[in-house]
């Protein structure tokens, strides 16, 4: 028997003062079988990086041609393209192909410093790409927040972030590798 994705409800409430952009989401995540709880909350806090109204998680694992979450313009062009982890370099060339920015964002600690060394010089040439690493023990603590219906309130101030449940606060400082030109 195959098994079933597990859903996860979030109110997130952002404030990011860099962007000067404040809200609060209602959303749904679908966790993949596969997924560990890490990524889940690395995804949720990718929305809050990069949330704006049209943002959405695609079907991730599930689909090797979607996006971890994208968005797009009214006219129905990709805006923007996330993907988590570590990505064959031809799937990230083809996501720089289709949308206008791109992000990967790395969280395993030392594979993904390892897989970025390999890869810096040849994804240097992607002018749309930003490539930013969160730290291992940070993907850790914030997959400790997991819960069928969470209430996360998200600040965004100077680079940092902080994340908060109602019983803990994760801080996370994103490392940038790459920013787009």
């Amino acid at each position: 028997m195959a098994l079933k994705a597990t859903v996860y409800k979030a109110e997130l409430t952002i404030s990011d003062m860099d962007r000067h952009y404040y809200a609060t989401h209602a959303l749904t995540i679908a966790q993949h079988p596969s997924e560990t709880a890490a990524r889940v909350m690395v995804r949720v806090l990718a929305f809050a990086l990069f949330a704006e109204d049209r943002l959405e998680f695609g079907r991730g694992l599930s689909s090797e041609d979607e996006a971890d979450l994208w968005s797009r313009s009214l006219s129905g062009e990709l805006e923007l393209w996330i993907y988590l982890g570590q990505p064959e370099e031809a799937r990230i060339r083809k996501a720089c192909g289709r949308a206008r920015r791109v992000i990967l964002i790395g969280y395993s600690g030392r594979s993904f410093a390892i897989w970025w060394e390999k890869m810096a010089a040849n994804l240097a040439r992607c002018s749309n790409l930003s490539v930013i690493e969160i730290a291992e023990g940070n993907a850790d603590a914030l997959g400790a927040l997991i819960d069928r219906n969470m209430r996360l309130q998200c600040l965004i101030q100077d680079g940092e972030v902080q994340l908060l449940s109602e019983t803990q606060t994760i801080a996370v400082t994103p490392l940038i590798r790459q920013t787009a030109s």
